[in-house]
């Protein structure tokens, strides 16, 4: 195995997050009906409960929390709370299914150096944050050293200098 300071691990991609949660069927549900992800096999060698989807290129692993009387309790969204986020095509299609399904969630916008982002946030039934944003409209600018290595969201074409402001908004919608 070659080394390689800019990847000393060798890694080629994000493969799954993993989730504790209350229900493995509730959370099944809204992984699918609200993200659209697909439920696959599971190996049966996995002598716990849980349930494994796969979507958007990454795979959600979901695991029946032996303490759910311990897990985090939604709260108010923090939309600089840990969370996943993914893109989408249109963010008015977004917001219009989640006030469909009564789904409650912040909007915040980001502005960089003239590039607007649009972000919504919103809970999963265990209180796990979700984002779902344009952010492929915002350059990936190293901080230091050389170019990205390669991304298939990434244009290296567009990699530009960092600009020195960046103004973050937040707004939360209640369906």
């Amino acid at each position: 195995m070659k080394e390689n300071a800019g990847n000393p691990l060798h890694l080629t991609s994000l493969n799954h997050v993993s989730l504790l949660c209350r229900s493995i069927e509730e959370s099944m549900k809204f992984y699918q009906n609200v993200l659209g992800f697909t439920p696959i096999r599971r190996p049966e060698s996995l002598n716990f409960e849980g349930a494994w989807l796969f979507g958007h290129g990454i795979g959600v692993h979901l695991l029946r929390s032996q303490e759910p009387e311990k897990l985090p309790k939604k709260t108010a969204i923090n939309t600089k709370d840990n969370h996943i986020s993914f893109q989408c095509e249109s963010m008015g299609a977004v917001e219009k299914k989640l006030n469909e399904m009564e789904i409650e969630f912040a909007r915040a916008i980001v502005e960089e150096g003239g590039i607007q982002v649009d972000q919504l946030f919103f809970h999963d039934p265990d209180g796990f944050m979700i984002e779902i944003c344009n952010c492929d409209s915002l350059p990936v600018v190293p901080l230091a050293g050389g170019m990205a290595r390669s991304c298939s969201r990434v244009k290296l074409h567009q990699m530009v200098q960092p600009q020195p402001q960046t103004q973050i908004h937040h707004q939360v919608v209640h369906p």
